[in-house]
């Protein structure tokens, strides 16, 4: 400030420096508050009603010690890719945050991280490099470390995306680390809906829950989505406690074999999808049900597409270490 305010004298005539001298130095008077900070500021426009602040996401460092009474490991993970299908496209870039928790879903600290790009085979299509910022200059020459991101992957207890049916396909096509390991959604298996929340999408949950951050670059989309899921609102379990309740808990998919055509509407109207066997899938409507509500489902099936109280629906029990293959 000195320096500006010598700058700012130099400007004036002399009579005006004359005039300072006789007045003394400046004193700010005893009653006057001292300068509000960043916080203060955004505190008091967030308190007038007519303000929403976003604060500035910031990552949490990784600890240099690993605290014994967080003796679990997950690791949030994401991916970029050129495009959507597992089959034919490739990842250009994996980002995975290592983090501790214990057995009820606290969350402990960070223990790793990595980011790591990778040149594909093809070059990137344009609309994959507006959405994220990834040009083939960028990935040219480039590898991702196998050893580095092993080092995280294999001892994980539990692996996450948001949206886990996209990612954990293209990263087990992509390397066999990743084969036999538990993955949670934080897409499907939480209820963002409960907690007040009107969108899944990442960047929307991150700009609800008051924050912002540079989006669509996989370390930092890991980041992001560690801070939301350990965001705790009053009394309740955090949304990371919730997702890792239900990862343990088995989903089954229910198939509705050989129903009538005639039937196919009444299906779709409560939540059946479609599969055309291509996908590993039986040829044939479909739906993801808890244990508790398999019960209802079965009779549903029986007696309103069936209408046979002995049709015995093909079924298939998924944990996490099934759930999201395809």
């Amino acid at each position: 400030m000195s320096v500006q305010r010598d700058s700012q004298l130099d400007m004036f005539a002399k009579p005006s420096l004359t005039v300072a001298k006789a007045r003394g130095p400046s004193r700010r008077p005893s009653s006057q508050p001292a300068a509000n900070s960043d916080e203060d500021m955004a505190r008091t426009l967030e308190q007038s009603g007519n303000y929403r602040i976003l604060r500035k996401l910031t990552a949490r460092p990784i600890a240099s010690v690993r605290r014994p009474e967080f003796s679990r490991l997950g690791v949030i993970l994401d991916t970029e890719t050129t495009g959507l299908n597992h089959r034919s496209d490739e990842i250009i870039e994996i980002g995975a945050v290592a983090f501790t928790f214990d057995d009820d879903g606290a969350l402990g600290d960070i223990v790793g991280i990595y980011g790591g790009l990778q040149q594909p085979s093809r070059s990137i299509p344009p609309e994959i490099t507006r959405l994220t910022g990834i040009t083939d200059a960028m990935v040219e020459g480039q590898v991702i470390d196998m050893r580095s991101l092993s080092a995280l992957i294999e001892p994980a207890d539990l692996i996450i995306a948001h949206n886990a049916g996209f990612d954990r396909p293209f990263c087990e096509a992509f390397s066999k680390i990743f084969a036999g390991k538990a993955w949670a959604c934080s897409v499907s298996e939480i209820d963002w809906s409960a907690r007040g929340f009107e969108g899944t999408k990442l960047g929307y949950l991150v700009g609800q829950a008051g924050y912002f951050h540079d989006g669509h670059r996989a370390v930092d989309d890991c980041h992001a989505l560690l801070e939301i899921l350990d965001r705790q609102q009053g009394d309740g379990e955090s949304p990371f406690a919730e997702l890792y309740r239900a990862s343990q808990c088995c989903r089954i998919h229910l198939f509705a074999e050989h129903s009538p055509f005639e039937m196919k509407d009444h299906l779709k109207a409560r939540g059946y999808r479609w599969s055309d066997g291509s996908d590993g899938r039986l040829k044939s409507w479909w739906i993801e049900v808890g244990e508790d509500d398999l019960g209802d489902e079965l009779s549903y099936l029986r007696s309103e597409i069936y209408r046979w109280k002995e049709a015995e629906p093909p079924i298939v029990r998924l944990t996490a270490f099934d759930r999201f293959k395809l």
